[in-house]
């Protein structure tokens, strides 16, 4: 089957004004690049979620997982985020997650998965999954539903694309799991 599904999520929560306390690496030293603590339980929410089948036929399991890499950069300052949100579900479903691109590569991102099949999860930064990851997915389509900008402060929504075929148009929804205390089902426009 040439079936693709891309779902796209944001990486957790940081440190900001909103949520308190310091990043803080898998070893719990704080460093300003990593996740918050909620940012730590939303990545195992979203394991709960797409690796213990929580989530059926609308947050179905991935076969590969993306996410930016967290060492590299091209002109952007890396971020271990993306790569730590990630890999509570990369680890139950004991997949290796593929960190090829760094963030500034999301053209280069977009050409290999959309040459997939199966069901691809990428987990990026908000300003360049809405700037580049999502109209390169559209490659000009219009795609109902699809927003133009990532609220910042948005940390709760899936981005689902799913086309039947190679060529075929994308189907587009945003999801809204509320996982955690505080998550909203309202859409991004």
């Amino acid at each position: 089957m040439s079936a693709l599904t891309i779902l796209i999520i944001r990486h957790a929560e940081k440190p900001e004004e909103s949520w308190p306390g310091p990043g803080l690496t898998p070893e719990g030293l704080a460093d300003k690049k990593s996740l918050v603590i909620r940012g730590w339980q939303r990545g195992g929410s979203w394991a709960a979620l797409f690796g213990a089948g929580l989530g059926g036929d609308v947050f179905p399991q991935p076969a590969a997982i993306y996410a930016a890499n967290p060492n590299e950069t091209t002109g952007a300052d890396p971020s271990r985020r993306p790569f730590e949100t990630i890999t509570p579900l990369a680890s139950r479903l004991t997949l290796i997650p593929n960190l090829t691109y760094a963030l500034g590569r999301e053209s280069d991102l977009v050409a290999e998965i959309v040459d997939l099949t199966g069901v691809v999860l990428v987990c990026w930064e908000h300003k360049a999954i809405a700037g580049a990851i999502l109209p390169a997915i559209a490659d000009g389509q219009a795609v109902q539903g699809m927003p133009n900008t990532w609220d910042g402060t948005r940390f709760d929504v899936v981005l689902r694309f799913d086309r039947s075929a190679p060529g075929a148009p994308w189907s587009f929804r945003q999801l809204f799991p509320r996982l955690l205390s505080g998550d909203s089902d309202t859409p991004m426009i």
